[in-house]
C-alpha cells in the first residue's frame, strides 16, 4: 500500500553540502518526492513543529538547531514510506547506524544527525499538514 512520510535534510546536512547526496540516497530507496522545498525555519515554527518534545531537556538546544540555517523539507511516497525511510536514515546516534546508512555516511553527531523522518502514520499526518498545504502535495 502506498504511503506517504515526511522528511528534513536538517540544517547541519545542508550547511556541509550534503543535500544532493541524500536526495540522491532517498530516490536510490525508491521514493517518490511529492512535494520538496528549501527553507529556512523561524525558533517559534521550530518549537510548534516539536512541541511533543516541550518539556525534555534537548528542546531548546533541538529548535534552535532546526532555526540556525536553511533545511530542506519533503513529502515522500512508496510502498511502507514511514519503516523504510526510517531503515534508510538509520540509528538517531550515528555511531549506532548501520553502514550504508544516510546517517552513518552524513551525520555529523546524535543531535547534528543530517536527516529527521516521520515515526509513525499519525506523526506523518501532522508533520505534513505542518509544512505543507494540501495544494501542494497534489
Amino acid at each position: 500500500m502506498i504511503q506517504r512520510t515526511f522528511s528534513i535534510i536538517k540544517p547541519d546536512a545542508v550547511k556541509s553540502g550534503n543535500t544532493g547526496a541524500i536526495l540522491a540516497e532517498i530516490e536510490k530507496g525508491g521514493f517518490k518526492i511529492v512535494s520538496i522545498r528549501k527553507q529556512s525555519i523561524s525558533k517559534k515554527e521550530a518549537e510548534g513543529f516539536y512541541a511533543v518534545h516541550a518539556a525534555k531537556g534537548f528542546f531548546d538546544s533541538l529548535t534552535t538547531f532546526m532555526s540556525s540555517g536553511p533545511l530542506v523539507l519533503m513529502v515522500l511516497e512508496k510502498d511502507n514510506a514511514i519503516a523504510d525511510l526510517r531503515k534508510l536514515m538509520g540509528a538517531t546516534n550515528p555511531a549506532n547506524a548501520e553502514e550504508g546508512t544516510i546517517r552513518k555516511k552524513f551525520a555529523e553527531s546524535l543531535e547534528h544527525n543530517a536527516i529527521h523522518g516521520s515515526d509513525a502514520p499519525e506523526t506523518a499526518a501532522f508533520e505534513i499538514g505542518y509544512w505543507f498545504a494540501g495544494y501542494e502535495l497534489i
